[in-house]
C-alpha cells in the first residue's frame, strides 16, 4: 500500500505524488515494487536489505540515494513471539523521500496524526528521519508497558502453579526483550552516526537531538531493567513450581499412609485364624473402631508435624 503525504503544518495525506512529498510504502504489491524500482529508481540492494527481517540499523549512500534503516517494534500475530521488531527503510534523494516497511505497524499513522495535532512542520529529510526515530523510541516504551502487564499476569498465575505453561509465557516475553534490546542498541548507534554527520551537523535541531537521545536512553534502560527482573523471576519461580510439586507429593504421601492404617488392621483381623473377635457379634464394629482411632491419631500426629 502506498500513501502520499505533504508537509503543511503537519503531514497531510494527498491522492497523488507531489513535489517534496513523503511516499510511505507498507507491504508493497508487485505493481508498487515496480513503481519503486523502475520509476523512482531505488537501488535493488536497498529494497532487498529492507525486506530482510534481520537487517541491522545503518546508513548507506548509493547512486545519490541515501538509505537509513532503523528498527521499529510491532505487535506480532505469532503466539510464541507476541512482540517483535522489523526494519523500517528511509530512502531519499533530492526532493523524493520514501519509507518502506514489510510489516504492518501503527507507528506511521500515529506519527502522522501527531504532526497534524501538534502542527509540526518537517524542515528537511534528516529532520523527518530524526522525528521517526523519536517516534519509534516512544513506541518501544508503549510496547514495554504491555510486556510489563504480561509479566505481572504470569507472575500471579505462577504463585499457585505446578505447570510449565506460565514459565514458557515468561520465556516468550524474555525473547521479545532480547529483540528489543538488540534493536534499541542498533538505533542508538545509528543515531550517533547521524548526529555526527559533518555535512548536516549544523542543520540539526538541538532540542530534537536531545529528545531523541533521552527517549532512546529511556527505552534502552527500561528494557534492560525488565530483562533483568524477568531473568531473576524465572529462576525464582522455577524453584516455586518445584516446591509446589513437592508440597503436593508430601500431602499425597501422607494421605496414602493414613489410608494404609485401616487396610493393615482389616488385613490382620481378616485372616482365617483365631483373633478373639470371631465369636463376638460386635467384632466388625470393634475392628472398625480400632482402625478409626488409629487413623485419627495418625492424622493428628501428621498435623502436628506439619505433614498435611
Amino acid at each position: 500500500m502506498i500513501t502520499y503525504y505533504k508537509n503543511d503544518d503537519g503531514l497531510i495525506q494527498t491522492e497523488n505524488c507531489e513535489n517534496n512529498c513523503w511516499i510511505d510504502v507498507v507491504c508493497p504489491t508487485k505493481e508498487e515494487t515496480k513503481f519503486l524500482l523502475k520509476e523512482l529508481q531505488i537501488p535493488d540492494d536497498f529494497y532487498n536489505d529492507i525486506d530482510d527481517i534481520d537487517e541491522r540499523p545503518r546508513i548507506e549512500i548509493e547512486n545519490g540515494w541515501t538509505l537509513i534503516i532503523l528498527r521499529i517494534p510491532f505487535k506480532s500475530n505469532d503466539a510464541k513471539l507476541p512482540f517483535n521488531t522489523a526494519p523500517l527503510g528511509l530512502m531519499f534523494k533530492d526532493d523524493v523521500f520514501v519509507s518502506l516497511c514489510f510489516h504492518q505497524t501503527d507507528i506511521i499513522s500515529d506519527f502522522v496524526f501527531y504532526t497534524q495535532r501538534k502542527k509540526i512542520a518537517i524542515n528537511n529529510h534528516f529532520d523527518l528521519v530524526l522525528k521517526l526515530l523519536l517516534s519509534s523510541s516512544i513506541w518501544f516504551l508503549k510496547h514495554l508497558k504491555k510486556i510489563n502487564q504480561r509479566i505481572k499476569l504470569a507472575e500471579d498465575n505462577l504463585e499457585q502453579s505446578i505447570k510449565n505453561e506460565e514459565l514458557q509465557a515468561l520465556l516468550q516475553i524474555e525473547k521479545c526483550l532480547v529483540f528489543f534490546i538488540t534493536s534499541l542498541k542498533g538505533n542508538d548507534v545509528l543515531f550517533r552516526r547521524i548526529r555526527n554527520l559533518k555535512i548536516h551537523k549544523d542543520t540539526f535541531d538541538p532540542e530534537l537531538l536531545e529528545d531523541v537521545e533521552i527517549e532512546l536512553r529511556q527505552a534502552e534502560e527500561t528494557t534492560n531493567i525488565y530483562s533483568n527482573i524477568l531473568t531473576g523471576m524465572m529462576d525464582a519461580y522455577a524453584s516455586v513450581i518445584s516446591n509446589n510439586l513437592n508440597v503436593i507429593m508430601k500431602r499425597l504421601t501422607s494421605i496414602s499412609i493414613i489410608l494404609m492404617i485401616p487396610t493393615v488392621v482389616a488385613s490382620l483381623y481378616g485372616m482365617n485364624v483365631p483373633n478373639n473377635f470371631e465369636n463376638t457379634p460386635f467384632g466388625f464394629w470393634i475392628v472398625l473402631l480400632i482402625s478409626l482411632l488409629i487413623s485419627v491419631f495418625g492424622v493428628f500426629l501428621f498435623k502436628k508435624k506439619n505433614l498435611f
